[in-house]
């Protein structure tokens, strides 16, 4: 009544001492339908020596308080995450991702599509960036060009 692969979580992945993380518990619900596929595969949990059946009411405890601490666990670290994010934020050490272009290598690589020389795919492959990137900066400057001329006929 035991699991053939002893040591190893549902998942197959090696089981650690973060026994919520390991399975992928966040949430009691998701304890719940892991200790229910337990019962179902008539698998048993050992800890410490002792074997606990998700059957019992004190292997489905044991689950629960196992649950309830994955969850803590996973609210912990969310929260210190969100923490330093924003003191990193604050000391302007949160940029994000960085453009793969500088406009004037953005502007040249529109310009060399527009000029018909160039396919996509080319001009992509040439600046060493997707078709996407491509396609994003055409439609940047698309939209740059129509604000700039949304704006000097509003100054008339």
């Amino acid at each position: 009544m035991g699991d053939p692969v002893a040591g190893r979580s549902l998942a197959g992945r090696p089981c650690s001492r973060n026994w919520g993380a390991s399975i992928g518990v966040g949430r009691c619900p998701d304890a719940r339908e892991i200790a229910d596929e337990l019962t179902t595969r008539q698998i048993s949990l050992s800890l410490g020596g002792s074997v606990y059946d998700p059957t019992d009411a004190v292997g489905r405890l044991l689950f629960n308080v196992l649950a309830m601490v994955a969850e803590f666990e996973s609210d912990l670290i969310r929260l210190r995450t969100q923490e330093g994010m924003k003191v990193a934020k604050a000391k302007g050490r949160l940029r994000g991702k960085q453009p793969k272009l500088n406009r004037r290598r953005e502007a040249h690589l529109v310009s060399l599509v527009h000029s018909g020389e160039y396919s996509t795919a080319e001009v992509a492959d040439l600046f060493g960036v997707g078709r996407s990137t491509v396609y994003r900066a055409i439609e940047r400057q698309r939209i740059a060009a129509k604000a700039g001329l949304a704006e000097a006929t509003s100054r008339r």
